[in-house]
């Protein structure tokens, strides 16, 4: 095979693969009946042509025979008068007349043959087309049928492209989401982590460390609380009078501290108000600094 031979066969095959889709299967057969309608309109109108046709040789062969009638007539009108010469002379014409008409009766014999055959396919193609009319909406019924199974079937599995569309679309909107929400996180954690500084926030970055051990020793000492206050709910309650007993000591010593060891008042030392202003100064400066 040549290369321009396996060009126009590529060519056609592409040609009638868009053909194929494009194809409708009911306009293909609504065009084919009204094809048919029209042949069957053309054989009517070759009937109509033929039979009138076949109507004016009738005519003329009417007229021909009233001819021959009135030269029958002139020959014995002739033959009375001892006109034999007329009379010869009008015989002559029948004659003619008469072999007119022979030839007139053969070629309408031959119309009415053609005239009854056209008639005969005109009865047959009408027939036929009926029976495709009827086959027609039967296979359009059908076409219809299968064309809504189909999209109810491509709905139900999401095999059809619009189907394929909303389930791009929510994958888009999915991954959309996703993304959104891993960037959203990870601005909180950089956040947390102090990458990105507060721009209404005056701290900065040993701010927040000093503040974080701050909240970890917090944290530790709180912890230890609670160890304690566990062994201490873990002590039997036997010595629960010894434990009162303990108490009330350490209540004693307590008091004996406040009291300067049980001597007497100790007067706590005065301070003035000069020395609070310079410890405040104090820390305006370190602030400051």
């Amino acid at each position: 095979m040549g290369i321009l031979s396996r060009a126009s066969y590529v060519l056609r095959s592409k040609v009638n693969a868009v053909l194929n889709r494009a194809e409708d299967p009911n306009e293909t057969l609504d065009y084919s009946y009204e094809q048919l309608r029209d042949e069957l309109q053309d054989v009517k109108q070759g009937i109509a042509d033929l039979t009138t046709q076949k109507k004016r040789l009738e005519i003329q062969k009417r007229r021909l025979e009233e001819n021959v009638e009135k030269h029958n007539e002139q020959a014995r009108e002739a033959v009375q008068q001892d006109r034999e010469d007329l009379a010869r002379r009008a015989l002559e014409k029948k004659k003619q007349k008469m072999q007119q008409i022979e030839d007139l009766e053969g070629q309408i014999s031959q119309l009415q043959s053609q005239q009854d055959s056209l008639v005969e396919q005109k009865d047959e193609l009408q027939s036929r087309i009926e029976q495709f009319r009827t086959k027609k909406e039967t296979i359009k019924a059908r076409h219809e049928a299968a064309e809504a199974s189909k999209r109810v079937s491509e709905a139900m599995t999401g095999a059809g492209d619009e189907m394929a569309d909303v389930g791009r679309a929510i994958e888009r909107a999915e991954e959309r989401t996703e993304e959104m929400e891993a960037r959203s996180q990870a601005m909180d954690e950089l956040q947390d982590e102090g990458v990105f500084e507060d721009a209404l926030s005056d701290k900065d970055e040993l701010d927040r460390e000093l503040e974080e051990v701050r909240t970890s020793g917090e944290v530790d000492a709180e912890l230890e609380t609670l160890k304690a206050e566990m062994g201490k709910s873990e002590a039997s309650e036997a010595d629960s009078g010894s434990s009162e007993e303990v108490a009330e000591e350490d209540l004693e010593a307590e008091l004996a501290d406040e009291t300067g060891n049980g001597t007497g008042d100790v007067e706590a030392p005065d301070v003035t108000d000069e020395e609070v202003e310079s410890e405040l100064e104090d820390l305006k400066e370190d602030e400051q600094s």
